[in-house]
């Protein structure tokens, strides 16, 4: 014969349920695209939760060594982040990482590099 649940069971399991979702690490959903370029170089995005956050990673991959790129994050048509990374030896790429906000509902996050010297142009999206 089965016995009800009792009220101190009930509250018991309520308070177990939350502790098991934070421990199996839903917070680390991912996203990773490929970009595209105006020339040979190619790009790629990376968008992941982290702590309350979002990091982003955008890397290019150029194959020539010491250019500089003028670099742009957008969380939608807001500007995140601007900067400037160079490429390095030895394969002639960058990677650059920044932590922003999570925004409420979907962040459509683009990274956008331009090369100073020949003015390529680099884009790649993504939506977490």
């Amino acid at each position: 014969m089965r016995r009800p649940l009792t009220a101190s069971a009930i509250a018991i399991a309520a308070l177990a349920a939350p502790t098991a979702a934070i421990a199996s690490g839903d917070d680390d959903a991912e996203v990773r695209k490929a970009g595209t370029c105006s020339d040979s170089s190619s790009s790629k995005i990376k968008v992941k939760e982290d702590d309350g956050r979002l990091e982003v990673e955008f890397e290019v991959d150029q194959n020539v060594d010491g250019d500089t790129w003028k670099v742009k994050f957008k969380d939608g048509s807001d500007v995140v982040f601007k900067g400037t990374a160079r490429t390095k030896a030895p394969s002639g790429s960058f990677s650059l990482e920044r932590k922003i906000d999570d925004r409420a509902g979907t962040d459509d996050v683009t990274a956008v590099g331009k090369n100073r010297s020949t003015g390529e142009r680099c884009v790649a999206k993504a939506s977490l």
